[in-house]
């Protein structure tokens, strides 16, 4: 059976066990919000071949997978297709040594010169590159484009992480999650039309420094939110926090490489002393972190300046930690709010991703930044979801509706192994809980429950690695790159600016990937 072939298969499968989850009781789980979804009783354990499972309301089509061959290859360099590196001419699935995957990640949407396009940054492999999925092209093998895998000198870039469209300057911003010098944050130009400027080449942007970036966000003012996610050291049950919350402010938001503040988060205990790096790595045991991972508790914050100028690359996480900003453990991806006027973030914490972990707040979460405005000095911090064993590992985070955030795991193979099972995508519903005029109403009331729209399943290239296959590939199906636009490309698209409506706005698009195995990117479709 052929790569496609099993792919329609495996969307089918998934289609029939999410009507059947739901004939054995999905519907005792209540709907939420705007987004119809009724609870996928369970996550798909961890043994063989699993079918996707999507709440009955929704189902999904493949729009791109991994050994889709690129329109403009670069022969020379491997970069050959969509979720394959071909550098050293080994086959592409499935046997010992296999063809590097190069994992599609984090998902944007945006229509460009009348064409509805989707872009990635790819993780892994011998080299970064971006690509771009045309949606309007009915044939699969003329669907992705390569946009860029050299950097302004003709070299090759880190592998990327996190992306997302600067409609300020006109840009794909692109995170390398590496420990610095190697990571950091790059720009790659596009043309009225969607195609790349300058040949593609990505233009490191040093005055945003360097280190394990991931998420990153403009908000409305064009300052540049962004989450880094660097594990911490092994302690006694656990690991330490060794990630940070950062915004870039720029000097002139629509030219980046002009410089500007760099600003790491800063959380005050409740005392109105700082929680820093030394205190939180000499004591991870430490009665803050439980405190500010306890719904209802909500803290101070500051954003203090760790760097300003338009200097070489510099190593952003030494300058947070210098600054006395708090660490986290292992903060991925970050959006805003929509309807709040950029006043609330959103970001997850994956936290430990093991069940041996004793440590406080090893199960990570989702928390909430409040300010005044996007660009306020000060603000307050709460935890919106609280993880536990069930639901932990949280990465890809986006805002269905103004209250509907969809969640996504990637806990790893060790986790999945632990709790046998595998990642789940869910829907938070956040209700009206917000920082109002001076009175802060965040976390009160009941925590939110968490509804799961995705059971992911484990695809059979997915299995063959995780079963023996190649070190250099990854294992078990992760999801990643949850995404809900309606593409648009201005300064008044900026996500967060409109409230969604993938339920009835054939304009509103959700999209994810499963990364590994396959890589199959999919598009969701709600059902009403």
């Amino acid at each position: 059976m052929n790569t496609r072939t099993t792919l329609i298969k495996s969307g089918l499968v998934g289609t029939l066990a999410a009507a059947a989850a739901f004939a054995l009781g999905g519907s005792s789980a209540d709907a939420h919000g705007g987004l119809p979804v009724v609870n996928v009783p369970h996550a798909n354990p961890r043994s063989g071949i699993q079918g996707n499972v999507l709440t009955p309301s929704a189902t999904e089509t493949s729009v791109a997978w991994g050994n889709l061959p690129l329109t403009n290859p670069e022969t020379a360099n491997g970069v050959t297709h969509y979720g394959y590196n071909t550098l050293d001419g080994a086959p592409l699935t499935q046997t010992k040594d296999e063809a590097h995957k190069t994992e599609p990640d984090k998902n944007v949407y945006l229509v460009l010169g009348g064409k509805h396009y989707l872009y990635q940054g790819h993780e892994i492999g011998p080299r970064g590159y971006v690509t771009r999925v045309n949606l309007d092209e009915t044939d699969p093998l003329k669907r992705v484009t390569l946009i860029s895998d050299t950097d302004t000198a003709g070299n090759a870039y880190p592998t990327i992480d996190g992306i997302t469209w600067d409609p300020f300057t006109q840009q794909l911003l692109l995170t390398a999650e590496s420990s610095s010098p190697k990571g950091g944050v790059f720009g790659v130009g596009l043309d009225e039309n969607g195609d790349p400027v300058d040949g593609g080449r990505a233009t490191r942007l040093d005055a945003l420094g360097s280190g394990g970036f991931e998420g990153i966000q403009n908000d409305a003012d064009g300052n540049v939110w962004i989450v880094e996610d660097i594990g911490g050291k092994g302690a006694s049950g656990g690991k330490v926090p060794n990630s940070f919350v950062y915004r870039f402010v720029p000097t002139d938001r629509t030219d980046l490489t002009k410089g500007g503040r760099l600003q790491a988060l800063q959380i005050q205990r409740a005392d109105g002393t700082p929680a820093t790096t030394s205190q939180l790595q000499a004591n991870p045991s430490d009665p803050f972190i439980s405190q500010l991972h306890a719904y209802g508790s909500s803290f101070a914050t500051r954003w203090v300046t760790i760097h300003t100028g338009t200097t070489e690359a510099f190593d952003a996480t030494a300058a947070a930690k210098a600054a006395d900003a708090t660490p986290l453990k292992r903060p991925e991806n970050g959006v805003f709010r929509p309807g709040t006027g950029f006043k609330e973030f959103y970001f997850t914490e994956t936290g430990d991703t093991s069940t041996s972990s004793t440590l406080p707040g090893a199960y990570g979460g989702v928390f909430r930044i409040s300010q005044k405005s996007a660009g306020a000095d000060t603000g307050r911090i709460s935890i919106a979801a609280v993880g536990d064993q069930e639901h932990t590992g949280f990465d890809n985070i986006s805002f269905a509706t103004k209250d509907d955030l969809l969640v996504v795991e990637d806990a790893g193979d060790g986790l999945h192994t632990q709790r046998n099972a595998l990642d789940s995508g869910y829907v938070f519903s956040l209700g009206e809980s917000r920082e109002e005029e001076g009175s802060y109403a965040a976390g009160r009331g009941r925590a939110p429950r968490p509804v799961r729209f995705l059971a992911e399943g484990r695809d059979a290239s997915a299995t063959f690695d995780a079963m023996g296959g190649p070190a250099y590939n990854d294992g078990d199906n992760e999801i990643t790159g949850i995404h809900v636009s309606d593409g648009d490309p201005t300064v008044g698209g900026v996500l967060g600016a409109k409230l969604p409506q993938p339920t009835t706005s054939p304009a509103w698009r959700t999209f994810w990937t499963q990364q590994h195995g396959d890589n199959t990117t999919w598009e969701i479709s709600w059902n009403g």
